[in-house]
């Protein structure tokens, strides 16, 4: 069962946050291209979409690692629980600033300084988000500590 859960966590993990990080990170340079370009409109609404989509998706890859980590006995192993740790920080990034920022970007009109300014906060706090994640990621596989031999 173990096997399953540890396959099913990683895979939902590229299928669902892979995507969020890479939209994410194609918003910003794409919203500065909507005041010009007006096909960069279409593009930064499915952006948005798919960053909504896949974020309440990527709500199975916490749920499937603790599933997972309780599994393997190493719920209490301090990379575990760095891990969890970063992962509701990347998680309140993503809720709390890159998605209400790409609302924001969605409903603005027109070139404006505000939307110059606020294009570059959200692609900071995407920058971030995406740090959280591949700090995670890298725990996942180098497990400092761990004895599990998984």
């Amino acid at each position: 069962m173990t096997a399953v859960l540890l396959s099913l966590h990683v895979l939902v993990a590229i299928l669902a946050v892979g995507p969020v990080c890479v939209a994410a990170s194609m918003f910003p340079p794409e919203a500065r291209r909507a005041a010009t370009d007006p096909d960069a409109g279409a593009r930064l609404r499915v952006l948005g979409r798919i960053c909504r989509t896949y974020a309440v998706i990527g709500i199975a890859v916490p749920v499937l690692g603790l599933a997972t980590a309780l599994a393997m006995g190493v719920l209490t192993e301090a990379w575990v629980l760095v891990s969890i740790v970063l992962t509701a920080a990347a998680a309140g990034v993503l809720a709390g600033v890159v998605l209400p920022r790409q609302r924001t970007l969605l409903e603005a009109s027109g070139p404006t300084d505000a939307v110059a300014a606020l294009t570059g906060r959200l692609a900071g706090a995407t920058g971030v988000f995406n740090l959280l994640w591949a700090t995670v990621t890298v725990l996942m596989i180098v497990r400092p500590g761990s004895t599990t031999g998984v």
